[in-house]
């Protein structure tokens, strides 16, 4: 008989006690992928997040924030200035417009009610100027209560004082004019249809839509819209993953301030620093070289430092549980095999009594070994894939609320604010940033359950060989002179 079918017999000797191994060993298994699982996917977020995110200040005209401001608009003069400061890899220029249906802002204008404004319209985000335009888009999102209350401050009164009846309203669609191939965050955009812009710096008839907004217009890629009457092609659709977001759409800078009749000017600017290390150094710099009176330059998400140390804390408890369950695996796997070996005393004195090496005893047991942790891999792979979310997530609740036990209360998000995170409200201690912790999504992938138990192998070899060695010690003659 072979010594791999001796190995998995006797690995079946005992079915209940088997049984009863293989479950210990899947428990320990599954937690310790459950762990790598989890580790890898909080470091991948953390990777994403210093290489994008983390490294993204705003420029916006000096004195503006929020809805409120003043000041003088951004130029690409300035652009230029704030490309050569050291540690800066990228600066994206923006300008936003605002756009109405046609027909709505028609009617709003036929009952006395502001509605389309021309260029030098209305604050936005940042305090920079937007262009209110026609469209014959409709908006994707309706304005609801907080629309109508929001528009219903800009609402006018008839000529004799009293309040006119004001058409329905819709919110307006944003629109933005950028100079690559990136959100107002600096992300890439994610598309989930057609091609980009192709060259941004030049004015394009071409545009990006939000998949929400080309579904509520019935449009797809290829189909054509109007802005201030002139004719624009869907070139690709994109899912910016809300629905403010996805009621928007991109053209190329250029061809916005075309439409606002604004050439050179920039609504904001997106800096793109080397790394997360050398951000507070450039921000200082920009701030500098642009002047504090002509920009305010802000973080993209100032609490993410927080948010990134709290995930860098679960990545290293994640590691150091799958370091302990492997661990305890491998114990398992020692503390059975010595009892085997212990147990058939008499067997390895027969065998080595008719001439069979250490080598092939050993490899016997080793073997043996190998069948357990093969079952209890199988079981505890299948108890990865469904655990590795709930114990990532449990570990990032987990020690989120403890960094929030020791953290002032987060500032209010300031709608469409630097970084383009929602803000997290009074009271919550990341902001913006607790998306970003809950957004981590931890999928047992082939190649780190691979990874796993490959490390689960290489540990039980390790266990299954200190026993192995143990069978040289057992000379046939004083095992048979017992018997």
């Amino acid at each position: 008989m072979s010594v791999l079918a001796r190995s998995v017999g006797n690995a079946f000797r005992n079915k209940v006690r088997t049984g009863a191994v293989v479950a210990v060993l899947a428990v320990a298994i599954g937690l310790a992928l459950s762990m790598l699982v989890a580790n890898q996917a909080v470091a991948a977020k953390v990777t994403e997040l210093n290489a994008s995110v983390g490294t993204v200040l705003t420029v916006n005209p000096a004195g503006g924030q929020g809805f409120e401001g003043g000041g003088e608009p951004l130029t690409a003069a300035q652009a230029a200035t704030a490309a050569a400061v050291p540690n800066v890899t990228a600066v994206v220029g923006t300008k936003a417009l605002r756009l109405r249906n046609a027909t709505e802002a028609a009617a709003q204008a036929a009952a006395g009610q502001s509605g389309a404004q021309g260029p030098g319209g209305p604050a936005a985000p940042g305090g920079q100027t937007t262009t209110t335009l026609t469209t014959s888009l409709s908006a994707a999102v309706d304005a609801g209560t907080l629309g109508n209350r929001n528009q219903a401050s800009s609402g006018t009164t008839g000529s004799t004082g009293t309040a006119t009846t004001q058409p329905a309203r819709s919110l307006p669609i944003t629109a933005t004019g950028i100079g690559a191939e990136v959100d107002s965050t600096g992300k890439a955009l994610e598309l989930t249809d057609g091609t980009g812009l192709g060259d941004y710096a030049a004015a394009s008839t071409k545009a990006l839509l939000g998949k929400t907004l080309a579904e509520k217009n019935n449009l797809k890629v290829g189909s054509t819209f109007t802005i201030k009457d002139q004719t624009y092609t869907v070139a690709g659709l994109f899912d910016a993953g809300t629905a403010f977001g996805n009621n928007a759409l991109y053209v190329t800078l250029p061809t916005a301030q075309t439409l606002a009749e604004l050439p050179g000017e920039l609504s904001t600017m997106i800096v793109t620093v080397n790394s997360m290390e050398n951000v507070d150094a450039a921000k200082t710099a920009l701030q500098s070289a642009l002047g504090s009176d002509k920009a305010d330059v802000t973080q993209g998400q100032r609490n993410l430092q927080t948010a990134v140390s709290s995930l860098d804390s679960v990545k290293n408890i994640s590691f150091i549980a799958f370091v302990a369950a492997l661990g305890t695996a491998g114990l398992i796997i020692l503390l059975i095999m010595v009892m085997l070996v212990r147990e058939r005393r008499r067997e390895i004195g027969v065998l080595k009594a008719i001439g069979a090496p250490n080598r092939t005893i050993g490899l016997q047991f080793v073997l043996e070994a190998l069948v357990l942790v093969a079952l209890g891999s199988v079981v505890g792979a299948a108890v990865a894939s469904f655990a590795s979310g709930g114990i990532a997530s449990a570990l990032i609740s987990s020690n989120t609320a403890t960094a929030a036990a020791g953290t002032p209360g987060g500032q209010r998000g300031v709608p469409g604010g630097a970084g383009g995170f929602p803000g997290g409200g009074v009271g919550s201690p990341f902001g913006g940033a607790n998306q970003l912790l809950s957004s981590v999504t931890a999928s047992a992938s082939p190649g780190v359950i691979a990874a796993g138990i490959a490390a689960v192998f290489g540990v039980a070899i390790i266990g299954a060989l200190v026993p192995a060695l143990l069978t040289a010690r057992i000379r046939p003659i004083e095992v048979l002179r017992g018997e």
